[in-house]
């Protein structure tokens, strides 16, 4: 089984990355939006130089094939993004994939991609972005656990630190979080509490 971080900040661009990865982040998600080619292709290349100097991975939201142009080690993909996308092409390139998930419909084809891990959302309401689908709530956390088998499950949605550690407590290998580190008045204080609540003392 794939290993990934329990804390697992979603950020917007490579100067998140830059702040959080010296914090103590290890497991890190670049989700950019609405850039032409050349700027993601600069803050990918950023965000991976400083995941590779302090050891952690750096998860490329979307953009698949930046992240095999630029020999990155994992990208995660959406819904619709994993439509569209050549998974045999990310294979080959050897990259690692995480894909959305958020009915039954939606599991049987991100299973049907043979993931690297599955994440559930939204478990909690969030203001991120308006959702279709109602939220999950704990109980679909021990259901997609069993449906998945051995793949990691990522919770995500409207995560706090007490949210979060229900959300391990239920089952999950991996908390999410965007809102509440990017969007909080004291970001690195906060990344902080996370990094606290999320790692398993030696």
């Amino acid at each position: 089984m794939t290993m990934i971080d329990r804390f697992y900040p979603v950020v917007p661009d490579a100067d998140w990355v830059a702040r959080l990865v010296p914090a103590g982040a290890r497991f890190i998600q670049l989700r950019i939006k609405d850039q032409p080619d050349e700027e993601l292709r600069r803050q990918v290349r950023v965000a991976r130089a400083v995941c590779a100097t302090h050891g952690a991975d750096l998860i490329v939201n979307d953009y698949w094939q930046i992240a095999i142009d630029e020999k990155c080690t994992w990208v995660h993909l959406g819904q619709e993004d994993l439509v569209g996308a050549d998974v045999k092409a990310i294979r080959r390139a050897g990259l690692l994939l995480g894909v959305s998930t958020h009915d039954h419909a939606e599991l049987e084809k991100g299973l049907a991609a043979n993931p690297d891990y599955v994440a559930l959302g939204p478990i909690y309401p969030t203001l991120l972005k308006k959702m279709p689908w109602a939220p999950q709530g704990l109980e679909r956390i021990g259901e997609w656990k069993k449906l998945i088998g051995n793949k990691p499950l990522v919770a995500i949605g409207g995560l706090t630190v007490e949210r979060a550690k229900l959300c391990l407590a239920a089952g999950a290998d991996s908390a999410a979080v965007v809102g509440d580190i990017v969007n909080h008045a004291d970001p690195m204080g906060q990344t902080k509490a996370w990094l606290a609540a999320t790692r398993v003392p030696a």
